[in-house]
């Protein structure tokens, strides 16, 4: 077949290549099981034993839609019946499996795939339309060979695969952890999307925004994703894949340039120090932060227990959890992020209307206040762990001092009510605040009087300061981190906090690209938060740069006019300070 390129954004750099695991399409992913001759009458057997189930269960379906008085539409299962009764299809299968010693299940998936193929190129429009009751037999049939849990959930995965979607929620992405899942692809989506997101946590390679991907590719299809370039390439030609190899190689040899750092701090040359943190989605990616030196957990997002799940998670799970990750970070800082729902991250154990979760409105810290008994029973859960470490609390989207103030007087219960049951916590524990909202930056000399420590998540603080939608693919060139909005915004905060004597962390994807992070020490940031996988690469990045020559960087950003004339010199003022390290994107 002819190759394909399609152009997306990039989203998680690195180089993927395997078959196509389409989501919307997944129910005829069915893996090859050879078999012997001796199973050879058993496999036949099953498949007519499933011929005759899925016929039982379409007459019942019938039967019940004639009996409310449906029954104009009861008669198109009619089509699916007689789908079954095709001898054509069925000797066909029996033969093939008699042929090919191949489990009954594959065999019947791949003819069922060719009768679809037939009938969707005649010309005739109303046997064109079979097409949907040849699928849809075809499912029913599957269910009953190999089970329906087993046809739509990720966790039937047992082969390297690359996910395409027109869209992966939170939700859908927290799920694949751990999962032997090595790219990302989706028809929408910004760099920023918690698709992103996730996949630079599992250090796979992802691309979002490509519009069309799920209809150009067909499942099983082999593909290439370039995600330092944002392309994807379907039935890539002999001659690409060979190139797409060397640069594997390169990369690996690339990342190979920082192990010998591993134990050294985060200095620059002329000695200023910068802390280097982990982003955490989940509490068993503690793991990786610890295998990269992070020097503590600078964002540890819990929405994710909400999510997946019919109902809310207890204090009791939450606090194991957290638990967990303050014991596997001694006399490191564990900053815990409160519940941020909204936007793009919903749950479906509360019956809350969808218009609710607007990005522009409720969510986050509001969310919480707005329901302060699941509030109370996550904030139970952090104090309870913080007896065990260096724990911190910091509220998301804070808006202004009267957020705080609220937050802190519901935190101020709970350790109450701790107190009165004699369960111990950490009564001197940090507690600070995500600025992510120009109205916070705005007043972080006032906040700044009143919060413990500064996180500026720089994903959310672009979106709501350009009015861009960070997860729209449509908006994706007005997304600029080196917007000089967003630059002052952040350098005002920086300078508010210092006068305080408090601290300033970044812990949005600015953190996670050289050129920025170079921009954010020179603007004075203390800390960076970011991907475990990427904190090799920033540490060696600091290591080879002057202080002086980031601070001089700052200076002259701050004084440029648009994103583009800053990223084109910080970028390059990069390349200039260490040659060849960062001349492309080959992380």
């Amino acid at each position: 077949m002819k190759e394909i390129v399609l152009k997306g954004i990039p989203a998680a750099p690195g180089i993927a290549s395997g078959l196509a695991f389409i989501l919307d399409k997944q129910e005829y992913i069915v893996t090859p099981r050879a078999i012997l001759e001796k199973e050879v009458p058993i496999e036949i057997a099953r498949f007519e034993e499933a011929l005759i189930h899925t016929r039982q269960e379409i007459i019942e379906i019938k039967k019940k839609m004639s009996n409310e008085l449906l029954g104009e539409h009861a008669q198109l299962f009619d089509a699916h019946l007689l789908v079954l009764e095709d001898r054509a299809l069925i000797e066909d299968v029996v033969k093939r499996i008699k042929k090919e010693h191949l489990g009954c299940e594959y065999i019947f998936a791949e003819v069922i795939k060719k009768y679809a193929k037939i009938f969707s190129k005649i010309e005739d429009e109303y046997l064109r339309e079979r097409v949907t009751d040849i699928n849809d037999v075809g499912r029913r049939v599957l269910k009953n060979l190999i089970g329906e849990q087993k046809l739509h959930d990720l966790n039937s995965i047992t082969e390297a695969l690359i996910i395409i979607g027109h869209d992966l929620s939170p939700s859908d992405t927290a799920s694949m952890y751990n999962k032997n899942i090595i790219a990302f692809a989706t028809d929408i989506g910004g760099r920023t999307s918690h698709t992103a997101i996730m996949a630079k946590t599992l250090g796979v390679p992802a691309i979002v925004g490509l519009k069309d991907a799920t209809l150009q590719i067909q499942n099983q299809d082999y593909l290439i994703v370039d995600g330092r370039k944002g392309l994807l390439i379907i039935n890539p030609e002999a001659e690409t894949i060979a190139f797409y190899e060397k640069e594997k190689n390169r990369i690996e040899e690339f990342k190979g340039q920082f192990q010998d750092i591993k134990n050294l701090p985060a200095e620059t040359i002329d000695g200023h120090r910068v802390k280097l943190f982990a982003n955490l989605e989940l509490a068993d990616e503690v793991d990786s932060a610890r295998e990269n030196f992070a020097e503590g957990i600078g964002l540890y997002r819990t929405e994710f227990f909400y999510m997946n799940r019919t109902d809310m998670p207890t204090e009791e799970e939450q606090f194991v959890a957290y638990k967990k990750v303050v014991e596997a970070m001694p006399g490191m800082d564990v900053i815990i992020r409160t519940l941020d729902l909204g936007g793009d991250k919903f749950i479906s154990s509360l019956q809350i209307p969808k218009e609710m979760y607007a990005y522009w409105g409720w969510r986050a810290i509001r969310f919480c206040l707005a329901c302060p008994d699941i509030f109370k029973t996550q904030l139970r859960a952090i104090l309870r762990a913080s007896h065990y470490g260096k724990l911190r609390i910091m509220y998301p989207m804070i808006s202004g001092a009267e957020d705080l103030r609220k937050a802190n007087a519901i935190l101020d219960e709970v350790r109450a009510s701790l107190r009165r049951d004699k369960i111990p916590f950490d009564e001197n524990l940090m507690v600070g605040i995500m600025v992510e909202v120009p109205s916070a930056a705005m007043t972080a000399d006032l906040l700044a009087k009143e919060s413990a420590f500064f996180s500026i998540g720089t994903n959310d603080l672009i979106q709501y300061t350009l009015a861009v939608d960070r997860v729209n693919e449509q908006t994706a060139d007005l997304y600029q981190p080196g917007h000089p909005g967003v630059l002052r915004l952040i350098k005002r905060t920086v300078d508010a906090a210092h006068v305080e004597g408090k601290e300033v962390s970044v812990c949005g994807e600015m953190a996670n690209e050289p050129h920025l992070a170079l921009l954010l020490i020179g603007m004075g940031v203390d800390s960076l938060s970011m991907s475990s996988l990427s904190i090799l690469q920033i540490k060696k990045m600091v290591r080879s740069i002057k202080y002086s020559d980031a601070k001089n960087l700052a200076d002259k950003v701050l004084q440029l006019s648009t994103g583009h004339e800053v990223e084109t010199l910080a970028n390059n003022t990069l390349k200039d300070l260490i040659p060849g390290l960062f001349s492309s994107k080959t992380e």
